[in-house]
Formats: C-alpha cells, structure tokens, sequence
C-alpha cells in the first residue's frame, strides 16, 4: 500500500446508529465517510438518510467511527436532495446524494484534499470504505479508472476496475496521479461499474443561501487545514508533500506549495457571490496569458476562489504538457502566470466590495504575491503591481517596513490594496442569458436551449431538450436552466440580461413575470416575520432585470439590410413612436376598419429608421399578428406592445405614453431601465401606482442583427423549413 493510501485510510471513518459505533458485528453499520475538514466528514445523503427524518434533521446523533476505533458524536449538518418525506428514505437516492457530517471533538483528524479542478476525468483511482463483503467489518481498498459524468450536467462518475462494495458508500474515491480526492462512492452501477458522485457535485449545496455559507465555511477550514499541516510536518506528512512526490518534472512553477500557500488565503477573503465572478476573472487572466481571445468552450460553474485556479492548469495549448511555452517560444510558466494574475484581480475584486474584515487577509495575500511574482516577465510582474495597486495616490511610495525581527530576501510589498476603479472587463456582467424556443417539431412539444452570450458575441450552450415541452410547462421547466444561467451572468452589481428568442405564436408569453422561485423560497430558514417583504431572488425577472423578446424565425437566415439599417437607426436614436396598426390609437385594438397586412408592410417600410412600432393588444394572433409580420419584414428591430389585450379600452392612452416613453428613452438601450420602472410601478395588484396602470403586461421586442452574429449561410435539411417559410 503506498503512503498516498495509507494516509488516505486514516481519514476514512464509518458510519452507523446510535450507539452502533463500538458494535464491530455491523448490525448497526450504515456506510462510510471521511474527514474533509478538522470537524466535518462528507458523505452521501443515503447513507445517514437511514436513520430517518430525525438524523437527517439534525435533531438525533449518529456515531462516527476512525480508523484508530474511536467514536465521536455527529449531526448531519445538511444533506442535499432533501427526501419529501424523510422517514420513507428514497430508493435510489436521487443525485447529488451527499451529506455534511459536523463532529465533534475532532480537531485533530487527518483530513483529505479536496480537488480544485473542474475536469477531474479521466482518472486512475483507488477507493476506500469500511464493509463487511467478507464477514468482519473492516477497511476496503481498491484500485479503478474512473470515467464519464463530472457533474456538470448531474451525471455520476462511472468507476471502472474494483467497483465498491456494500458498506463502501459515502468512501472517497482519490484520483492516485494527483493525490486529491475526485469523487465519493454511491454504489455499484450496471454489470461491472460502480457509481460515484463527482466532488464537483458539492456546487449544488451552494445553490442557496444557507447551503452557499456552509460550503464555504468548509472549504475556508479545509485551505486552513493543509497549510497549518504543511508547516508543521513539511512534506513529510502532508498532503502537500504527497502531491509534490507525484509531480512530473520539472518540479518548479506552480508547485502544490504554491498551490496550498495561495489557497490558505484565498479563503480567508469574501468568497465569490457567483460563478460568473470566477469565470470572468478566469478568463481575463487566460487571455492575458495566451494573447488570443479566449473561447471557453465547456462552461463551469466554479462556487470558490479556489476553483478559478483549477481552470488555469490547462494552459496546454499555447505549450506543453507542464505549462511552458513550446519550443520556439520564451521560457515562460504559462500556468503560474495566469494563476498569479488571477488571484491579484481576485484581491482587486474582493477590495472594491470595501468589507473591513477583508483589509488582513488582502494585505497578506498582496504581499505574498508580489514575492511570487519576483521571476516572472516584468511584463507580467508589472501588471500585477498595477492591478493590486494602480488605485494608490502614489503606487511606487514607500511600504509598510518589515516586522521586527523578519528577515528579507526581497522586498515584499506590505501595503493594502488599492486597485482603482474597475475597468471594462470588471464593470459588467460576464454575459447575457439567450432562451431560445423553437417552433413546435413534435406534436404540441417546443424545443428549446439556454446559452451564455458572452463578450464579443461567443455563444455558449448550457442545457437543451430538443424534444421539447408543451406550452403549459415551458415555465416550469426553463426555470432551473434559466437560474443557474443567470449565476454564470451576474458579476457583483451587474446582471445578466435575458433575451428569449421566440416562435411568432409565444409573443404573448408573460416572460417578464416569471419567477425562478416561489415567493419565500429563499427564506425558510428565517423566522416568519423576516420571510416577509421584497426578496431580489423570487420577483418576477423583469421587476430585476432586463428581460426582452427576440424573433426565432428570422435568425436562421442571414440579417436583412433592411434589418441591418433599422437596428442602427435605434442604436443611434433619438426614437420615435409608430402605430403598429394604424388604426389602434384611434379605434382600439379590437376596432373596425382593419389595416390589411401589405398596407402595413408599405407603410411600416416607409417609418424613419429611428420608429418604433407600438400596439396596444397582442400579436401573436390575429390582426396584431398580421402587423407584427409586417413590421419584422419591414427590418423593425424593435417594437413595444401589451401582451394582454382584455380589460382594457384604453388604446389612445397607451400609445400617447409610449410615445412620450420613447422620447424619453431616446435611443433603444434607453428603454430598458425606463420599463424595468414600470412594471415595478404596477406590479402590486393591490396598490399600484395609477399613473403607470397603463403600462400592465408591457412587452418590448428588442431584436439586434448583430449580437450575437448571424449565420453566414444556413444549412436545412431536404423539405420544408421548419419555420414554414420557403
């Protein structure tokens, strides 16, 4: 057994009933767990789901078990798919069927290394866990590969070789090239695979609030953990010691050394809020690194500083399979310089957020940077300087002197950090969400897709169903999607926009009052009179942010000069108002004397290049339909109408303040904040504001040709579209 194991079993403990703990007969054995943490074992959810509701809870102990016999009190502490009804545990545990064990009196447990990578297979593995396959209670160990799910997409790790046994589940599975722990047993798959849970899985306990702060209190003692440990046995006894011997050579650049130095204080900081404040730091330190425009390719969701380092280890394409440049090329670390440029604009980030109890640990980090950064390129050197310090009034002054007694090899840079105010790539959400439905394919089902519009146009997909959904659960089903698109958007104060990209006929769709989460959902660990009021979480999207509908149809071909001309013409503005149907002002949306839909088309294509259509009814069907056809052929990139044409005869009102809206708004981007106001305004049904009652179920079609592009030339199978147009 090499030291990597046998370090490993000293962190595996077992899991049973009260007072089953000391019974070696393993009548009251539920399964196993490690340490992750001084404190804290990991485990799955089925394991401890065998006591019921009142362990699940937290309410009954359960007995933790080490490898030296000793047994400890824990509670479950959180366990993550909650059961509807505890007490009748799931069979199987849906995914990611894991639990947090807090325990007590355990200080002192060795703990494992948790993997900071995103992409943890392929892997050679060895599994742990206690069993009684043959007769005795006892510690198992076997060697696998594992292979497929990584958590991104809620998948299981498939486990290749010697699979678990029963007893095994909540054991860790180590992936034995890197000395980290990639995954945790669940149990024996079909025929010769078993099934374990990515670690990457432990993102989901952060999906709210409660679970977000748990998770990084965990993290913030593991990082804390395997420093303290480094100083105090060196790489003898350590886990950073274990991952140096597995370190192909060279053995210089970002060594785990580095790696646990920079971890112990990335956790002391504020941890991210989102996984788009990671990516987008990530991504600046990649493309400052390679000199290309970075294409992410596969999306992550990253919940810690920590894991922005792991998206940085494979720098591999600008160099070999260490990192470095390939030959012909200057003698760099690719990787160690984007690590280290990454967790300065981390410490950048974390300073404007101006939290006290940040001024420490930044100061700490900034000066343990700045000696890091000693042998890299000045270039790099010099923009880590910048981006820690080019907010000072004078960013070469003196510096804080050394503490008495301290010896310096260099001079590290002893100061806050002061990065100025942000710049472009900070000051913006890292990128929109597109919801894109098509046109039904299958009976009554809508297909349907949600991406990332990232910075210059990128698209990234995150999840579809090309089979799709009918109407009544469109809703229902993009909720989740939707959601965690919107973390990998949002970067602080800036949020993701959502642009839904519609079929003609969903027009009419209440996209605007959707709701991510029922009201309260957030807040059912808080006391009754504090789940009251305004929560940011559960309003209707477009209360919050800017949510706009976009033409399905017309983004299969290539942008009509047509098109190509009214979208500048609203970019530059300043906007004017036009009837959609000419007659609606006038004679209401229900009117006689209707505009047939080649006078609209005439009329419409006449319209300055700075109109904006504007109706008062629907238009995915009937007349408004007709116009709304016309206007989309006319090049109209953006048009204002009420999706909800009953109970209500005010038609001459609602284009009169439209059109002063858009006098107002002046240009197209002007019209989001303007009716964002608005359907805040009349959103309380019990006491809105009258002088905004006009605006109820306002939508707003805001369509650009060129973001993102359109394709060059489409490609369709033999047949008809399936849009039905020829």
């Amino acid at each position: 057994m090499s030291a990597l194991d046998g370090t490993v079993r000293r962190a595996v403990v077992r899991i049973s009933a009260p007072g089953g703990g000391y019974d070696r007969t393993g009548v009251r054995f539920w399964g196993s767990g490690f340490f992750i943490a001084p404190g804290w074992v990991l485990t799955c959810a089925h394991v401890v789901g065998n006591g019921g509701g009142d362990v699940l809870g937290g309410a009954t102990a359960i007995d933790v078990t080490d490898a030296w016999d000793r047994t400890t009190e824990g509670r479950v502490a959180l366990a993550v798919p909650f059961p509807d009804d505890p007490d009748v545990p799931p069979r199987p545990w849906g995914l990611p069927d894991l639990a947090l064990v807090e325990v007590a009196d355990a200080d002192d447990a060795e703990c494992l290394w948790l993997s900071d990578r995103s992409a943890i297979v392929p892997a050679p593995v060895s599994l742990h866990g206690w069993s009684e396959e043959t007769g005795e209670l006892a510690l198992r160990f076997g060697l696998g590969t594992a292979s497929g799910g990584d958590g991104r997409d809620g998948a299981a790790m498939l486990l290749r070789g010697e699979i678990p046994v029963a007893g095994c589940s909540g054991g860790p599975v180590v992936d034995t090239g890197r000395g980290a722990v990639i995954g945790v047993g669940k149990g024996r798959g079909r025929d010769t695979a078993g099934l374990a849970v990515p670690i990457t899985a432990l993102r989901r306990i952060a999906n709210e609030r409660s679970g977000r702060d748990r998770l990084h209190s965990v993290i913030r003692a593991h990082d804390r953990h395997h420093l303290r440990r480094y100083r105090t046995v060196g790489t003898g006894g350590s886990w950073t010691g274990l991952q140096q011997a597995l370190r192909p050579a060279p053995a210089d650049g970002f060594t785990p050394v580095l790696r646990t130095h920079l971890f112990a204080r990335l956790a002391e900081l504020t941890p991210p809020a989102t996984p788009g404040e990671v990516m987008l730091l990530v991504e600046a330190a990649k493309r400052r690194v390679i000199q290309d425009p970075y294409q992410p390719g596969v999306e992550h969701d990253p919940r810690t500083w920590r894991e922005g380092v792991g998206l940085l280890y494979d720098l591999r394409d600008g160099g070999d399979r260490t990192g470095r440049a390939k030959d012909g090329g200057p003698d760099r670390d690719l990787e160690l310089e984007a690590v280290l440029l990454y967790a300065a604009r981390v410490a950048a980030a974390v300073s404007r957020l101006g939290r006290a109890g940040d001024t420490a640990p930044l100061r700490e980090l900034s000066t343990w940077l700045a000696g890091q950064a000693e042998p890299l390129p000045d270039v790099i050197r010099e923009d880590i300087h910048r981006i820690l310090h080019g907010g000072a009034d004078d960013p070469a002054g003196p510096r804080e002197p050394a503490p008495p007694g301290a010896v310096e090899l260099r001079k590290p840079e002893r100061r806050d950090v002061e990065p100025g105010a942000p710049g472009a790539a900070e000051a913006r959400a890292r990128a929109d969400v597109i919801v894109e439905i098509d046109q039904c394919l299958y009976g009554d089902r809508y297909p349907w897709r949600v991406k990332l519009l990232l910075e210059d146009g990128v698209v990234t997909p995150l999840r579809a169903d090309e089979v799709g959904v009918p109407r009544a659960l469109l809703k229902e089903t993009l909720r989740e999607p939707v959601a965690e698109a919107l973390l990998q958007g949002d970067v602080g104060e800036y949020l993701a926009a959502v642009h839904v990209m519609l079929p003609r006929e969903l027009f009419d769709e209440p996209l605007d009052a959707w709701q991510l989460a029922p009201p309260g959902a957030c807040r059912e660990h808080l006391p009754a009179e504090a789940q009251a009021g305004i929560d940011p979480h559960t309003m209707p999207l477009g209360q919050r942010r800017v949510v706009v509908v976009r033409d399905r149809r017309r983004r299969d071909r290539p942008a009509t000069p047509e098109w190509r001309r009214r979208w500048r013409g609203t970019d530059r503005g300043p906007l004017t108002a036009v009837p959609l149907r000419r007659e609606a002002p006038a004679k209401g949306h229900d009117g006689p004397g209707r505009e047939s839909g080649h006078q609209a088309y005439g009329r419409l294509s006449e319209a300055a290049d700075t109109a904006v259509p504007v109706y008062c009814g629907e238009v995915a069907a009937g007349a408004g339909a007709t116009a709304m056809d016309a206007a989309l052929a006319a090049g109209h990139a953006v048009v204002i109408w009420r999706r909800c044409a009953t109970g209500h005869a005010d038609c001459a009102e609602f284009h009169r303040q439209v059109s002063r809206l858009v006098d107002e708004a002046k240009t197209a981007e002007g019209l989001h904040r303007l009716i964002r106001s608005l359907r805040i305004r009349c959103a309380d049904p019990a006491d809105s504001d009258p002088e905004a009652l006009w605006a109820r179920s306002i939508a707003l079609l805001f369509d650009s040709p060129l973001h993102p592009p359109l394709p060059d030339t489409p490609l369709y199978a033999p047949g008809a579209r399936p849009d039905g147009m020829p």
